[in-house]
């Protein structure tokens, strides 16, 4: 759970330098890699789908 917490502050922005330092010292850079992509992935997928949303709501 503090791994999707870190990643997902991180993805936006807002971690803290004493939580990052943390997760330098303790965690494994390829979880985090991992997690970076699966994100990347998701924010991707979710855009596409609002897209497709608003053009199918507008009738184009």
């Amino acid at each position: 759970m503090q791994l999707l917490r870190s990643t997902f502050s991180a993805f936006i922005g807002v971690q803290s330098s004493a939580n990052r330092e943390r997760d330098f010292k303790h965690g494994k850079m390829s979880h985090f890699i991992w997690m970076g992509l699966l994100f990347g992935l998701v924010f991707v997928l979710t855009l596409v789908g609002v897209v497709q949303l608003v053009l199918y709501l507008t009738g184009s």
